[in-house]
């Protein structure tokens, strides 16, 4: 089951105390060179991110877990690897889980690095059509046998009771089991950041 935040009623704690809950955040980064408007927004987007986590743990209970995407080991070692990949999630992460305890690696590393490879491949602008689909199609295949790991992952991760948050990019295509309550979380700068990619994207046509 699938809800939006900011789009559904406030959830009772005794509809889904019983249940695993997962809280869904959208991936969002910035570099030190971005544009200084599309970093305004950024960080309003990672503000508003922490605030609504807060206000749906008034509701479903603390988090206990933190699920990243591009993460292969948790704990310690994810944390450290998480503070130079997104420092924004890194904190959110530093806040919830303590020493690294209920950070989870998801990913496979094979997978992952795969994707990433085929990903590179095909921003190259290759010239052969031939060439481009062939690529196109092994990096189709490798992206959802990622999927399908991810979503056993995740449900191998979360045990009865747990309240998890899963930091994962739009557009994916994992597909969580039927017993986890999914609230995908959007805050209203979301929204601006896109309106801030279109713009862009106008700007340049």
């Amino acid at each position: 089951m699938s809800q939006e935040l900011g789009k559904v009623e406030k959830p009772e704690v005794g509809d889904f105390k019983q249940n695993r809950r997962l809280l869904q955040i959208p991936l969002i980064f910035a570099s030190p060179d971005s544009a200084s408007d599309y970093l305004e927004i950024f960080k309003r987007y990672w503000l508003q991110v922490g605030e609504q986590i807060s206000k749906l743990e008034n509701s479903l209970g603390s988090v206990n877990r933190v699920l990243h995407e591009m993460l292969v080991s948790g704990g310690s070692e994810g944390l450290h690897v998480l503070e130079k990949l997104c420092p924004q999630s890194y904190a959110i992460a530093c806040q919830k889980c303590k020493d690294g305890i209920g950070l989870e690696g998801i990913e496979d590393r094979e997978l992952l690095e795969e994707v990433m490879d085929w990903e590179r491949c095909l921003l190259t602008g290759l010239i052969s059509q031939k060439v481009a689909r062939q690529v196109y199609e092994s990096y189709h295949e490798a992206s959802h046998k990622r999927y399908e790991h991810l979503g056993k992952a995740i449900d191998e991760s979360l045990k009865e009771g747990d309240v998890a948050v899963l930091f994962i990019r739009e557009g994916h295509l994992v597909q969580f089991p039927s017993s986890i309550d999914v609230f995908s979380v959007f805050p209203p700068a979301l929204d601006e950041i896109h309106r801030w990619a279109r713009d862009q994207a106008a700007k340049r046509e």
